[in-house]
């Protein structure tokens, strides 16, 4: 079994203190995605603000990118939407911050490419994003034969770098993969882009008995779950289902061909959020 990177004990540790209370409740997180400043900065802001007030455990930013390449059509149209606001790195950042000023608990991951964070420059993204209450990041498109140059500055401010696996990850490859995780593993259920498949149960519990065999680390299931009922059947054998693409779905709906905005569109996103939560964890205040 690989063990997981150990950090300072001095760190306020809230990826690994969300699991915890998870496991305390016995039962599974809920991880929502939304891409940063989709539609609008205001909206996404209202969206984001709201989650952990209906039931989001864990909280994805996706950083906008022009190429996504692992990403479906519903993640790739936010990124344009988000992009059309020119957000950038620094802008992402901001919004956690602003974000941390009313939510200390709620774990922050941001999730993107390598291109932003190199430009930006991997030391001073690791140390910005500390400083403005990021918790870990995903990088879809480094691994870990390649993430040192960014790991280092993560691990140096006491942030995550979580690790993706897949259903070909080979039990020869999958040491290597998780020698350098912490945080937790990201487990994406289907070959293939984001929300163009659904998760098959039978085989998500399989795999993450595979993956137990191999780490200690949390496991989240991701790609491929859209709606409570999947999100609850997943969630019984993993420790936190990751929803993505059916939010983002919802706020593409809300935005018309002429860019007008539905004025309840924050309010449906999280009306939904709320659903997964249910049907997740079971009844939710």
């Amino acid at each position: 079994m690989s063990a997981a990177v150990k950090f300072d004990a001095r760190m306020d540790d809230r990826i690994a203190a969300r699991f915890a209370l998870l496991k305390k409740k016995n039962r599974p997180g809920l991880v929502t995605f939304v891409t940063a400043n989709d539609p609008t900065p205001e909206v996404f802001r209202e969206i984001l603000e709201g989650m952990p007030s209906v039931g989001a455990d864990l909280i994805e930013i996706g950083i906008p990118f022009s190429d996504p390449m692992a990403d479906g059509p519903a993640i790739q149209l936010s990124s344009q939407r988000a992009l059309k606001h020119k957000t950038k790195i620094a802008d992402v950042l901001a919004a956690v911050k602003a974000f941390r000023e009313t939510e200390i608990d709620t774990p922050i991951i941001l999730m993107g490419y390598y291109n932003p964070i190199y430009h930006y420059g991997a030391q001073e993204f690791a140390q910005d994003a500390a400083v403005a209450g990021v918790d870990g990041v995903i990088v879809v498109d480094l691994p870990p034969e390649e993430a040192g140059e960014l790991t280092v500055h993560l691990r140096a401010n006491n942030m995550h770098m979580i690790f993706l696996t897949a259903p070909t990850s080979s039990d020869q490859r999958l040491p290597v993969i998780l020698k350098e995780a912490s945080g937790f593993v990201y487990y994406v259920s289907i070959t293939g882009v984001t929300g163009t498949a659904t998760a098959d149960e039978n085989a998500v519990k399989d795999a993450v008995a595979r993956l137990r065999r191999h780490t200690g680390l949390p496991v989240a299931v991701g790609f491929g779950i859209r709606t409570p009922e999947q999100a609850r059947a997943i969630g019984a054998h993993c420790d936190a289902a990751v929803v993505g693409s059916a939010i983002v779905d919802i706020i593409a709906q809300g935005v018309g061909k002429d860019g007008a905005l539905d004025r309840r569109l924050s309010v449906k996103v999280l009306e939904f959020v709320k659903s997964l939560a249910t049907g997740v964890h079971g009844a939710w205040p």
